[in-house]
């Protein structure tokens, strides 16, 4: 079975072609990458594929049995059809399976919400593409606040609206795991997962980074609209308004899931103590 990645130069893109090489054959995984020079050290096929241009993947697709559909990173009005031309040459090309990244959260409600309207659109042109699926609903990566850590040691503390509200994180390479096995294993056809570790809040968060970085943070709650201008003034009107969408989101409960990731990966998730103390001894 040929198996292709798209977005395989991406972070989880690779991670999901690192995690698929341990299970199947490299001859047999194929990364399709807008920019094919950025993949070429996950050794196997490269392959070019833009979202925006649908005639790349009706070539990249031939051959292919199954998809993995990274979702997008453009703007949530851009997605659908940059995620429909995949659907479409994946059809026209004979593939019979695709999985779709998709993401947790609510479809109203903050500013993150549009994003996930977006996918969840998209979840739904998969279910009526005619071809098998599998959709995993990710949690948030815990990644980029452990690349944030020196931002926050300087400042002494996590500052964000989230409040006491509780997120559902999870990892890449946990994520890379899960989608190897829904590709590969057929049982997981027709199922939507969400694909998370346990729960924390923010000042658990905190915890977590003290241990494994000797720090000494704490957590201060700021309210929406402060945090909003914040961001705004940091990252700029679209980025900014994304990320302060996603504390509001977790304030009022909508990044907190069930897991489905035992069911997923045919184990359970990393715990967050042992994921920590692998940051502390490396």
């Amino acid at each position: 079975m040929k198996i292709a990645v798209t977005s395989a130069s991406g972070k989880l893109g690779s991670a999901i072609v690192n995690q698929l090489k341990t299970m199947h054959p490299a001859e047999y995984i194929i990364a399709i990458a807008r920019t094919p020079e950025r993949a070429k050290n996950l050794g196997v096929e490269v392959r070019q594929g833009d979202y925006n241009e649908k005639s790349q993947y009706d070539t990249a697709l031939k051959g292919v049995d199954a998809v993995l559909l990274v979702s997008g990173m453009d703007a949530p009005d851009k997605r659908i059809q940059q995620h429909r031309n995949v659907i479409n040459a994946a059809k026209e090309a004979g593939v019979t399976k695709i999985v779709y990244t998709s993401v947790i959260g609510e479809a109203s409600g903050n500013n993150f919400s549009p994003i996930v309207a977006s996918n969840r659109q998209t979840e739904k042109d998969v279910r009526n593409s005619g071809l098998q699926w599998v959709i995993g609903r990710n949690g948030l990566y815990i990644e980029p606040d452990v690349e944030y850590i020196d931002a926050y040691i300087k400042e002494g503390k996590i500052a964000n609206c989230a409040g006491a509200g509780k997120c559902s994180y999870t990892t890449r390479d946990e994520l890379g795991f899960a989608y190897a096995k829904m590709l590969k294993e057929s049982a997981h056809n027709g199922n939507t997962y969400y694909l998370t570790g346990e729960s924390m809040t923010q000042q658990q968060l905190a915890d977590f980074l003290n241990g494994a970085f000797d720090a000494d943070l704490v957590y201060e709650s700021m309210s929406v609209e402060a945090f909003l201008q914040r961001e705004i003034a940091e990252l700029g009107d679209f980025l900014g308004t994304v990320i302060a969408g996603i504390y509001h989101g977790i304030r009022d409960g909508a990044f907190e899931a069930p897991s489905d990731y035992a069911t997923a990966a045919g184990r359970r998730h990393i715990a967050w103590a042992d994921y920590f103390d692998q940051l502390k001894t490396s």
